[in-house]
């Protein structure tokens, strides 16, 4: 029954059909043919999935960062940003990178970071001097930190469906996600050197200027500190922090920039609507098949089958890390987490894994299968919008592609990077 519903959920994605109905259709042999329970508890499925106090935290998150993209904090980012890493060798591909770790606390989505920098930054680096396929390789990387940056959208999912406290995976995230930043900064003045990429500023920003840009700056900077400062002292549960974080965007849009004016406010909620909605609609269904995956035993199925291969705790790393980054390239993000991640959990935790660890890196591995062919989200998005070939892309992110391999190998190696402050504040 297992490979039945696996060869009719390739078979839907093949034929074109969008991801949260195929996730639902493949489903329904087990409803049908194995009589196990009614088709009425499909209905009560999907309803139940939406019933449920964390996940309140997605709509909240999701409002509060579109808020936030219209009241003027992007452009002030991208000012300081421009100040402190404009004068590095590619000056405008590091402005991006550490553009990306300060909307990790804001958009909490890779997809809609890229989206927006392809958009923003694109042009101007292009008309800088960079080629098309470089600038898409930089935009398209530097996306990944925000999977990790609290308030990570993947990380809430993650922590939803696997039943993994979403507030310690907020802290887990921060170290990685300066961590990557790093990396990612130093890939960049590599591959800036060797093109022969100059500067965006022919000089360090003056202390003056740098200052009275990050005090512009620093209502944005504030809003992953007011995430851990809450969790740390237990002023605030994830789903109370997006409601929170809902107000401080109000008043930073009306009281502080005051640019936040009726029409910009419809722009963020029908825009946080038609968000919400694709996401919604992934829960419902993956809900559903997730139910049927389980009724067939398919967590126990794959634990036994990959631990008859090998029990070895590394080997067993190495498998499922195969089976994220494979699935990352055919599926969107916020699918697999709710599709596989249940699946390989309890592989993972049985091999002796700890699950918020293995948050950290599974979220962003999922997000990394973004970046890369046939099908890779993030890639087609900013392909499409600077008009790059999927080739000239891939040949232009080999050293990204090598810098995240050594990341991701360290990020597993070493756990004390992602629970050091969930295992301090928490």
């Amino acid at each position: 029954m297992l490979l039945l519903i696996a060869g009719l959920f390739t078979v839907f994605l093949v034929c074109g059909m969008p991801v949260a109905f195929a996730l639902g259709l493949a489903s329904i042999p087990v409803f049908v043919m194995t009589g196990a329970m009614p088709p009425t508890v499909v209905i009560q499925k999907m309803v139940t999935a939406t019933q449920s106090f964390p996940l309140l935290a997605v709509p909240f998150f999701i409002l509060a960062g579109n808020l936030m993209n219209v009241t003027g904090i992007t452009h002030r980012l991208v000012k300081f940003a421009s100040l402190l890493t404009g004068w590095m060798a590619g000056g405008l591909a590091q402005v991006s990178i550490v553009l990306s770790f300060m909307m990790g606390g804001i958009s909490g989505s890779a997809v809609a970071d890229a989206s927006m920098e392809a958009r923003l930054l694109g042009p101007s680096m292009i008309k800088k001097g960079y080629s098309k396929a470089n600038t898409a390789a930089v935009l398209a990387f530097g996306s990944i930190i925000t999977a990790t940056i609290p308030p990570s959208i993947g990380l809430i999912l993650f922590g939803f469906v696997n039943e993994v406290s979403i507030g310690r995976l907020f802290l887990a995230g921060v170290l990685p996600g300066i961590f990557l930043t790093i990396v990612l900064m130093i890939t960049s003045w590599l591959v800036a050197r060797k093109n022969g990429y100059t500067p965006d500023l022919p000089e360090l920003p003056k202390a003056k200027e740098l200052t009275a840009s990050f005090f512009e700056s620093i209502w944005a900077l504030a809003f992953p500190v007011i995430l851990i400062v809450g969790f740390r002292f237990g002023i605030f549960t994830a789903t109370e922090a997006g409601a929170f974080l809902v107000f401080y965007a109000l008043a930073v849009g009306l009281f502080v920039y005051r640019e936040l004016n009726f029409a910009r406010l419809k722009e963020a909620i029908f825009g946080s609507i038609s968000d919400l909605g694709m996401v919604m609609l992934l829960i419902i269904m993956a809900a559903v098949l997730g139910y049927a995956m389980t009724i067939e035993r398919a967590p126990q199925q794959i634990t036994e089958f990959v631990t008859t291969l090998t029990e070895n705790r590394t080997a067993i790393l190495i498998l499922v890390v195969g089976v994220l980054v494979v699935s990352g390239m055919f599926l969107e993000g916020a699918a697999n987490i709710l599709l596989v991640t249940p699946i390989v959990m309890p592989v993972l935790v049985s091999a002796g894994y700890d699950p918020v660890h293995m948050g950290i890196l599974i979220v962003t591995l999922i997000n990394f299968g973004g970046l890369t062919p046939p099908v890779g989200v993030i890639m087609f998005t900013v392909c499409g919008i600077l008009g790059v070939k999927t080739g000239e892309y891939t040949r232009a992110s080999i050293p990204f592609f090598v810098a995240m391999a050594l990341f991701f190998v360290l990020l597993a190696a070493i756990p004390a990077l992602t629970l050091l402050l969930p295992n301090t504040l928490m």
